[in-house]
């Protein structure tokens, strides 16, 4: 892997971190904005909703512009959005400001995945997102529990200070070590990238993406209150609990960055069935700490064990388009994290208690499952080969059907 990937990837650290720290701050920003914690729970899905239409909104805008001018400007906008967030006054400058750090937050992925892809062979890009994704991984065993325990002992807004400072340190890498990615001979047009969504293969990879992950997080979205008031546990306890998903997180990535490339589709469908597995057991015995624990690190590990076989499956389907197809893989897993957040909210405030949100996060998963499975079998089919006039990446991206 090019150092440059590397960098990228803990540039996604402070991303991951402020995407996801949250979950562990829920109560204490909801106790300091007078808000329940279902509608504070909707700082989840602002963030979720404004990496689902920056990604490809900042793609496209920043279609023809130096790829490491952006991505510097990218990150120097996400810092900016994290000191907002800090010295938010009320929840309406909070909410503006988790949208403006997801706007650009998800330009960086967009822009950051097409650079990371365009620096190494076609059999290698589950590895290369691999490392990318490892930066989010790390996030959730060290800047997610971090964040909680900060918003424990010292407030909510000092994790956001501590956003703010990771993301200076991956300016930093960015402007030093990101070496300048000459554009495309031939510009690249808006109308040959925008065509890949005619591709139902692209489509069914949106949907299973947006799926897998909103399952998973329909439930971690609201783990802090299930870890408390179901399970129990104390809360200091949470931090701690959140960066056992961090270390399956991590454990999970590892594992499915080195075995997507040759086993795609093998991956995808073994990481979404254990997901929901481990959902329904998450139901079943959420009143028992132990078993909530042990959950929370296999969750953690079948999430990002499935997350590199999804972004390679994207870029393998929309090669045509690799601005898009990163823009788009980012915009399908933020999709599961805004519906994934708002669906955990409405079964809380039906009363269905919080254990609920691990079966709503079970079902859709169920119907990721299904999803993939069609997926395979279209990939199988030789008029897809065919169609694709490109039966080389189907061969380096086929799992299954070999």
């Amino acid at each position: 892997m090019p150092l440059a990937v590397y960098i990228l990837g803990l540039s996604v650290f402070a991303l991951g971190t402020s995407e996801f720290m949250l979950s562990g701050l829920l109560p204490a920003i909801a106790e300091d904005m007078n808000v329940s914690i279902p509608h504070a729970g909707l700082l989840i899905s602002a963030f979720a909703i404004g990496m689902v239409v920056g990604a490809p909104l900042l793609a496209v805008a920043t279609l023809r512009l130096p790829r490491k001018t952006t991505l510097i400007a990218l990150i120097t906008v996400f810092g900016l959005g994290q000191i907002a967030g800090a010295l938010a006054p009320n929840y309406a400058v909070l909410f503006a400001s988790r949208v403006i750090s997801a706007l650009a937050c998800a330009g960086f992925w967009a822009v950051g995945a097409a650079v990371a892809i365009a620096m190494v062979p076609v059999g290698s890009r589950a590895r290369a997102m691999a490392v990318m994704i490892g930066g989010l991984s790390i996030a959730n065993v060290l800047g997610v529990p971090a964040g909680a325990f900060l918003g424990e002992h010292l407030g909510w807004r000092s994790a956001f200070w501590a956003v703010g400072l990771a993301s200076a340190i991956a300016l930093v890498g960015v402007v030093t070590r990101i070496p300048r990615i000459p554009l495309p001979e031939t510009k690249p047009r808006l109308t040959s990238e925008v065509a890949i969504y005619r591709d139902r293969q692209v489509l069914l990879s949106i949907v299973v993406t947006a799926l897998a992950a909103g399952g998973v997080f329909c439930a971690f979205s609201y783990l802090a209150p299930l870890l408390t008031d179901v399970s129990g546990l104390d809360k200091g306890w949470v931090s701690g609990v959140l960066g056992l998903f961090g270390i399956g997180a991590v454990i999970g990535t590892t594992i499915g960055g080195r075995v997507a490339d040759a086993h795609l589709f093998g991956v995808m469908l073994t990481g979404i069935a254990a997901s929901t597995l481990f959902l329904v057991a998450l139901a079943v015995f959420a009143s028992s700490p132990v078993a909530t624990i042990a959950l929370t690190f296999l969750l953690g590990v079948s999430a990002f064990f499935t997350a590199p076989a999804l972004n390679a499956r994207m870029f393998n389907v929309a090669g045509a388009a690799p601005t898009l197809a990163g823009a788009t893989t980012t915009a399908a897993f933020n999709l599961g994290n805004t519906g994934g957040p708002w669906l955990g909210g409405t079964v809380i405030d039906a009363g269905l208690g919080f254990a609920s949100t691990a079966w709503a996060g079970a079902a859709m998963t169920v119907v990721g499952l299904a999803t993939a499975a069609v997926a395979l079998k279209l990939h199988r089919s030789p008029s897809r080969v065919v169609a694709s006039g490109t039966p080389q990446t189907e061969k380096a991206v086929s799992s299954l059907s070999r």
